[in-house]
């Protein structure tokens, strides 16, 4: 694996046609009467590798694909906002439990 970092713009795009693929493949295999398997979310594309150049007098990174243009830490903060996923109805309520179940003094502290 390189030490250049892979462009998360490009990346996602290519785990999402890729898990889109997967898709319409099961579909058309359960019509089928077949079984077919689709790889867990963190599996697909994990072989996928965009390196992205280094422009070492400004050391910012450029992606050759789509013209990103970003620092390190820019790239890092994309790559958390690309990969996060939006809090469903059960992590609310888990989170309320955990609040709930938190002692009085912890509660008060947490307001």
């Amino acid at each position: 694996m390189s030490a250049l970092p892979n462009c998360p713009e490009c990346l996602a795009r290519e785990k999402k046609a890729l898990k889109i693929q997967y898709e319409t493949e099961a579909k058309k295999a359960e019509e089928e009467g077949k079984d077919y398997f689709i790889p867990a979310d963190r599996d697909i594309g994990a072989d996928i590798e965009i390196p992205m150049k280094l422009d070492p007098s400004t050391k910012h990174f450029i992606c050759k694909r789509c013209g990103l243009y970003a620092t390190r830490e820019q790239i890092s903060d994309i790559r958390d906002r690309l990969n996060q996923r939006e809090s469903t109805k059960e992590d609310k309520q888990y989170d309320y439990l955990e609040w709930w179940q938190k002692s009085k003094k912890d509660k008060q502290l947490t307001k």
